[in-house]
């Protein structure tokens, strides 16, 4: 049975009467225009994937991303940031109109226009042709949300400072270190009033200071608990005087040490000293007598 032009097919089925191998077509009648999904565009699909990626890991070999403290959501100081590819929207809603009582606007409806717009282009710039000339509303669109996100990324970047950031919120390696006297009369006293803000091993959380090196006396260290200093309120400790006294003995010695040990060895190791000497200088007494 023949139909078409030249097809020939099993009876009234749709099956051809020939089976072809599925090679690509030839396609040096259309050059330049069209080729081969398989193998020739997804090979350069892979290889150029292959470079990005390369190229992406060696930059985040190079520039590792900056280690910060822990999460903590009792910390209310603490300002977080975006990853990069949201500093953008976070740039955008710093504007008047974009944040503040306008946040709805400028976190779902101008973003959602935005987006929309770039969804949209292809359905509302349909020609047949590729060059950018002749694709205005394809080309305008991607243009200017490419040049608007570039530069409210800058705009977001250029006015961290990621190195005051590093020492605010950084994680300090010697808190971990140190061995918390967790037996002290003061420990559980801390816990439930000053933890929260200096961390459990009083290695400081974002804007509050490390108690752990602190050299204030404990009469300070009292005041500040009651009266409050800098961004620390007055009122946070509620407790009793003899809790009051041992929060301020834990926070001046959170290790537990005992002070003064070094100093009476050295006091121990001079007396030796002396006794040294004075036995010395008897034996030398007794010889000029014995000499005599």
């Amino acid at each position: 049975m023949h139909r078409g032009k030249g097809m020939k097919f099993v009876g009234d089925s749709r099956i051809t009467a020939e089976q072809k191998a599925n090679l690509p077509k030839d396609y040096s009648e259309y050059p330049g225009r069209t080729e081969a999904f398989w193998p020739n565009f997804l090979l350069k699909e892979w290889l150029v994937g292959s470079v990005f990626l390369i190229g992406f890991l060696i930059l985040t070999a190079a520039h590792p991303s900056p280690l910060e403290q822990q999460a903590d959501p009792t910390n209310a100081g603490y300002i977080p940031l975006p990853d990069w590819y949201f500093l953008f929207l976070y740039e955008f809603l710093k504007y008047q109109y974009a944040g503040g009582d306008f946040i709805v606007f400028g976190a779902l409806v101008a973003p959602g226009i935005a987006f929309g717009a770039l969804l949209l282009a292809p359905f509302l710039d349909r020609g047949p042709d590729r060059r950018p000339t002749k694709r205005p509303i394809a080309v305008g669109l991607m243009l200017l949300g490419f040049f608007a996100t570039f530069w409210l990324t800058y705009e977001s970047v250029s006015e961290v400072d990621y190195a005051q950031r590093g020492e605010d919120y950084g994680v300090s390696m010697e808190a971990e270190e140190v061995e918390i006297d967790t037996e002290a009369a003061g420990y559980e006293i801390y816990e439930q009033n000053c933890a929260s803000c200096h961390g459990g091993n009083l290695e400081g959380t974002g804007s509050y200071p490390a108690l752990l090196d602190t050299q204030l006396p404990a009469d300070q260290i009292k005041q500040i608990a009651q009266e409050g200093i800098g961004e620390m309120p007055a009122g946070i400790f509620e407790g009793s005087e003899e809790e009051l006294d041992a929060l301020a003995a834990f926070v001046t010695n959170p290790t537990g040490e005992e002070e003064g040990s070094e100093g009476g060895e050295e006091e121990g190791s001079s007396d030796e000293g002396s006794e040294e000497e004075g036995s010395e200088e008897g034996s030398s007494e007794e010889s000029e007598e014995e000499s005599e």
